[in-house]
């Protein structure tokens, strides 16, 4: 019974809880101090340590989840990424980076490395052989995102793995758009695994934070690293987010159902000119997440026709939420030029193929039909407005 393997549900439920010795309750006690005794102790804890009661029991539920030995939890997704990144990078060094990634991923690239005398690559696209043909002899980082955000292009996690294990390499993963429910990265030779935490691990579209999981001795020095940045979370985020965890393969398997019949349905809308799913089989990268993923996530994107203005679609919707993040249990839809691209240039969004028609849509939970309704009755009312304008 010592060996049996725990089911994810019951990771997300229980794994790392904290027992309420003194009243029995049913629920991880939250432990508000900032200050904890530092003379005959096992452990000095301090928040920015990363040690407080509750901090540790969440940290072994991450790692349980993405089957990793330890973990890291940070104040927002890019202090966990900019901690990860400046943990194996240093003067001298170069990192090779996947073209399609999240917009505040590549802001701090381009205007944080190069301060650092780091150097650093973007890939053409997202195939291995992409990746290949940027490493140079100082590389020390392959990083990559998959589905990445916001296009859901696919990359071979083994192969960039295979690639940076053959070439001594790291290879790092933003994980947050698959989510541990969809994707473990490290069952397939990655070695670091960063998050938004504040996606679906949060799912309630009511909190901050970040992870890092890894070894116990990758973490370990991304903890040496941490605590001189200071990206820690305060007590109550840590429980909400442990909270959260507690639903989030319900959650998720909800949005990835949601996901696969809303891009099903947008893929057929004779006013939708594209639509980027990993779900569908016309998708380009539609075999590798069959074979790395088990359930294509809750996220997709799509292009409308050029005669339906998206800023007067986003202010047409009664039910989808325009709003800025993501994987929430409402749905949401964005437009990436405006909002998590926006900080990159034009012409590099052009490169990426993110056109400023472009809709990132988030899948909550709601009854698929009731979104169509919703979508549908948008696009009817800025057709309207176009034959009175």
């Amino acid at each position: 019974m010592n060996n049996h393997k725990k089911g994810v549900n019951t990771i997300c439920t229980h794994v790392g809880e904290l027992e309420d010795k003194e009243f029995k309750g049913a629920v991880s006690p939250l432990y508000m101090s900032t200050s904890y005794q530092f003379e005959d102790v096992d452990v000095k804890r301090y928040p920015r340590y990363y040690n407080t009661p509750n901090q540790e029991a969440l940290c072994q539920k991450l790692a349980a989840l993405e089957h990793t030995e330890s973990a890291l939890i940070f104040g927002s997704g890019m202090a966990a990424i900019s901690t990860a990144l400046m943990t194996f990078l240093q003067q001298g060094d170069h990192v090779v980076l996947q073209q399609t990634i999240y917009g505040g991923t590549y802001h701090f690239a381009v205007s944080q490395l190069e301060r650092f005398g780091i150097e650093y690559s973007f890939t053409e696209g997202w195939e291995v052989s992409d990746f290949e043909k940027e490493i140079k002899s100082n590389t020390k980082v392959l990083y990559l995102e998959t589905p990445s955000n916001p296009l859901l292009t696919i990359t071979d996690i083994k192969g960039v793995a295979d690639l940076a294990k053959k070439k001594g390499i790291l290879s790092m993963i933003d994980n947050t758009f698959a989510s541990p429910i969809n994707q473990t990265p490290v069952d397939f030779g990655i070695d670091v695994v960063v998050h938004s935490a504040t996606k679906y691990m949060g799912g309630h579209s009511d909190i901050t934070a970040g992870v890092v999981a890894a070894s116990k001795e990758h973490i370990h020095m991304v903890w040496q690293t941490g605590i001189c940045f200071g990206g820690s979370l305060s007590e109550y985020t840590v429980w909400l987010l442990e909270r959260s965890l507690k639903t989030m393969a319900i959650r998720v398997k909800a949005q990835n159902e949601n996901a696969m019949k809303m891009a099903t349905y947008l893929s057929e809308n004779k006013d939708v000119d594209n639509v980027y799913y990993p779900g569908l089989k016309t998708h380009p990268g539609h075999e590798v997440a069959k074979s790395q993923m088990t359930g294509f996530g809750g996220m997709l994107s799509f292009e409308l026709n050029p005669e339906i203005d998206a800023s007067l679609f986003f202010k047409a919707l009664k039910l989808i939420k325009p709003s800025m993040s993501l994987a929430g249990i409402e749905s949401t839809m964005l437009s990436p030029t405006q909002t998590s691209h926006s900080l990159m240039s034009p012409e590099d969004r052009a490169k990426q193929g993110i056109k400023d028609s472009l809709i990132r849509f988030s899948l909550g939970i709601e009854e698929t039909e009731d979104l169509i309704a919703d979508i549908e009755q948008a696009i009817a009312n800025v057709k309207s407005m176009a034959v009175t304008a």
